[in-house]
């Protein structure tokens, strides 16, 4: 199939979705930002790409200024499989969420890792600054409409199952590890991460 061909199956692009693009956060990108307690990252080395969630607070990416973001790299596994992609490939995309707002907010850009003590105090929480920040300049912006979201019933807890369909963290990377676990209880799982969220 070519781009044409594909193009030709979904029609011309709604002026209004192509002029929907912007460079800079204006204001209504801020209030968006500053209200998401939950982002997704998506990076690539040029051979593989990897997703990454990144959760905190409302507001914990920052918007240093009209064309840049500021991300706190907080406690994980130490993969660092997204860093890594950044030091071969900076392209990078992301996609902001706030619970109960059906519309979702997509920045594409460039990233650069920074490392300077100011920068990562500034971010600092429960006396723990981030290993490192990482700085996304803008290229594109844009905010999705809400029906994918809405398909899903994402933010309708009716929607929601009554109980956890999967097995807890530990009985999934027991299988997929190979490595016992003692004790692989939701109980469990909580208290891991109440000992490393910071």
């Amino acid at each position: 199939m070519t781009p044409d061909d594909l193009r030709a199956l979904y029609g011309p692009t709604s002026p209004r979705a192509a002029a929907k693009v912007i460079a800079a956060f204006d204001d209504h990108c801020r209030a968006f930002i500053e209200a998401s307690p939950f982002m997704i990252m998506a990076t690539g080395d040029g051979e593989r790409l990897d997703v990454s969630p990144k959760g905190d607070a409302p507001g914990f990416v920052r918007v240093e200024d009209e064309g840049h973001l500021l991300i706190p790299d907080r406690p994980g596994n130490n993969r660092i499989d997204g860093l890594m992609n950044i030091l071969a490939c900076p392209e990078v995309a992301l996609i902001f969420l706030i619970p109960g707002v059906d519309e979702t907010l997509r920045v594409n850009g460039t990233a650069e890792i920074l490392t300077c003590p100011e920068i990562r105090a500034s971010f600092a929480m429960k006396g723990r600054s981030p290993v490192t920040v990482t700085r996304i300049a803008a290229r594109e912006i844009f905010l999705h409409c809400g029906k994918a979201p809405l398909r899903a019933g994402l933010w309708r807890p009716g929607t929601w199952p009554e109980k956890r369909p999967v097995g807890t963290l530990y009985d999934i990377v027991q299988d997929h590890a190979g490595m016992a676990v003692e004790d692989r209880s939701q109980e469990g799982v909580d208290a891991l991460y109440a000992r490393t969220l910071y």
